[in-house]
């Protein structure tokens, strides 16, 4: 359990390296107006995202596996956990909006301003506190 235990949490850290750094790239795209550094940038944000999602997709894989096939966080008394999916479920939205940002970048049609993305870019950082709190300090 200890093995899975440890690649879900560098699976986590390599998927949140991902989210904090693709709406960076997001800031840089909507202040571009060079198409060649436009489309450059675009290249890196897909490659980014293809990665970051084949993390994501073992995180919630091992995190799956330390839920059913360990029972962590099953039963009474452990409601943290539940808060704890529940944020899950919005990082998961996040990463969907990201994809859906991209493709909206891809077809040259974003209206947000490199501001929106600055802002946008701290959620990832919210919510990952949010659930390192959630599951070190079990609070009910």
């Amino acid at each position: 359990m200890l093995w899975v235990k440890a690649f879900h949490i560098v699976f986590i850290a390599s998927w949140f390296a991902g989210l904090f750094y693709l709406p960076r790239l997001y800031v840089n795209l909507a202040q571009q107006s060079d198409p060649a550094v436009q489309s450059c940038l675009v290249g890196m944000a897909r490659r980014l995202y293809r990665f970051t999602t084949m993390l994501a997709i073992v995180a919630v894989a091992l995190g799956l596996w330390l839920y059913v096939g360990y029972g962590i966080g099953m039963g009474p008394g452990n409601g943290w956990m539940h808060a704890k999916l529940f944020f899950v479920l919005l990082i998961i939205g996040y990463h969907h909006a990201c994809g859906v940002m991209l493709r909206k970048f891809e077809q040259g049609r974003n209206t947000r301003s490199h501001k929106f993305y600055r802002w946008f870019n701290e959620i990832p950082v919210l919510l990952l506190v949010v659930v390192v709190l959630l599951v070190v300090l079990k609070p009910f």
